[in-house]
């Protein structure tokens, strides 16, 4: 029987399977899922209806089930005109202490498709730039 808060045994299986220094992205409904992502990762589908399930209702769950030591997130360019991407913030709430490094669209389309990213999680998100890469840490002893 699991014990934690993720009950999604592909994600689950998924996950088992990545270790230190893998990459997971978490991804909005608007990202290209599989082809811009390294092709051996495994895209994990939770994307049901625009806003189900969500970006931030997912990284809250794999925080919980993984060690998390560094974040990746895109950035608007300066072109598009847009300033604000709330959903940063939340990003940055969520994974507090966490390095977070920015990417413009392009850097971070190149990050996320690196051999190191084992799990691509499509959700749901309608919000926009709402995309994450999540370095895997290392447990501490004793967790």
């Amino acid at each position: 029987m699991i014990n934690g808060p993720m009950i999604h045994p592909p994600l689950l299986r998924a996950l088992a399977g990545a270790g230190h220094g893998a990459k997971i992205l978490i991804a909005d409904s608007n990202y290209p899922h599989e082809t811009l992502a390294n092709p051996r990762s495994t895209v994990v589908f939770l994307n049901l209806a625009p806003g189900l399930v969500n970006a931030t209702d997912v990284l809250d769950v794999v925080k919980a089930t993984v060690p998390i030591e560094a974040a990746e997130v895109m950035v608007p360019a300066a072109d598009t005109g847009i300033t604000e991407v709330p959903i940063l913030d939340e990003f940055r709430s969520a994974l507090d202490g966490v390095p977070f490094t920015e990417h413009g669209r392009w850097e971070f389309y190149d990050s996320a498709k690196a051999d190191n990213v084992a799990v691509v999680i499509a959700t749901g998100e309608a919000r926009i730039y709402a995309n994450v890469l999540l370095t895997i840490g290392v447990r501490s002893p004793g967790e």
